[in-house]
């Protein structure tokens, strides 16, 4: 029987988004696109989120929800000497606070909340665009570097709901490092 890590989590917000905002040249705006801060989202295998943009293209199965630690987005703020930041303009889809996410990279976890769970598959980190500098502050898209978050492939679908919820992870997690950076170097040949 494999070991499993169980942390209390908060799911602080469920980005659901029809449409991209971020397209083109930051200087021309971000598009006025319907986001929804949801109260519960329903992930489905194989397609995505249900009303975001990303559902049902293929393109995206293994990267169709991105989760975030807020504390990351504070220890940006506080970086840069800004803020607070709105979590929602990162469009990340699950902002989470208490989540140390870099080591779920390439691992299967599962989010419970409410009366239901999803497990998900951390398959690479999400790395900011250029926007970041547009919508938080100058300096954002470099200080967001190595903690964007995390992109995943549902494995198993079904309803994520905010509030309290907890983390099972098959690797020791330290939620005090939420909000670091994690530099994803090469490994070295000999």
């Amino acid at each position: 029987m494999a070991t499993e890590y169980r942390y209390d989590v908060e799911v602080l917000h469920l980005l659901v988004s029809p449409a991209h905002a971020y397209f083109g040249r930051a200087r021309e705006g971000a598009a006025d696109v319907p986001t929804t801060d949801a109260h519960h989202a329903e992930l489905v295998t194989g397609k995505g989120i249900v009303g975001d943009r990303f559902f049902g293209k293929a393109a995206h199965m293994d990267a169709a929800v991105t989760l975030f630690s807020v504390e990351a987005l504070e220890a940006i703020a506080d970086e840069l000497d800004a803020g607070p930041f709105d979590p929602l303009l990162t469009r990340r889809n699950v902002v989470l606070r208490g989540a140390e996410l870099a080591p779920l990279l390439g691992h299967e976890f599962t989010l419970e909340s409410g009366d239901d769970a999803v497990r998900l598959k951390a398959g690479r980190p999400a790395h900011p665009c250029a926007w970041m500098d547009q919508m938080l502050a100058p300096g954002a898209h470099k200080a967001m570097r190595g903690r964007g978050g995390v992109r995943c492939q549902i494995i198993s679908g079904g309803l994520l709901n905010k509030g309290p919820a907890t983390l099972v992870s098959p690797v020791p997690l330290d939620p005090a490092k939420a909000g670091e950076a994690n530099v994803l170097r090469p490994s070295r040949l000999p």
